[in-house]
């Protein structure tokens, strides 16, 4: 999915694009699904993708909605990240290379991971809808 820099800004708000297009990261604590618990699917802000199922989704107590699993091994891809003096691996849409956060081998099982995203990155389809 390509779209120029400037339709990215008409299609999202400041903080979003801030977020998904230019890796930024939201204030922990602060993000509309950090405590959200209802049932459905998580989706990228920018394509509409499904991401994460509520059913991987767990407290971290990290500050950010936490995932030890997204929906399918095609929804998301991995880059080495190497800002702020310290090496991390950043989660990113496979389909629109959204920047969605970044993965951790502290998580829970099954995987042991923990997919730490932003709530700026996504939004999400209830399953009852």
């Amino acid at each position: 999915m390509k779209k120029t820099d400037d339709e990215w800004k008409s299609s999202l708000s400041d903080e979003e694009y801030q977020v998904a297009r230019c890796g930024g990261t939201e204030h922990a604590f602060s993000g509309k699904y950090n405590d959200h618990k209802k049932d459905g699917t998580y989706i990228c802000i920018c394509c509409e993708k499904p991401l994460f199922s509520s059913s991987a989704k767990y407290n971290s107590g990290s500050g950010w909605p936490s995932y030890y699993a997204p929906i399918d091994g095609q929804a998301v891809s991995i880059n080495r990240d190497n800002s702020h003096g310290m090496t991390r691996e950043e989660v990113i849409c496979a389909h629109c290379d959204a920047h969605l956060g970044h993965v951790f081998p502290d998580g829970p099982p099954p995987t042991g991971q923990r997919y730490c995203i932003n709530s700026l990155s996504l939004d999400f389809k209830d399953e009852n809808d």
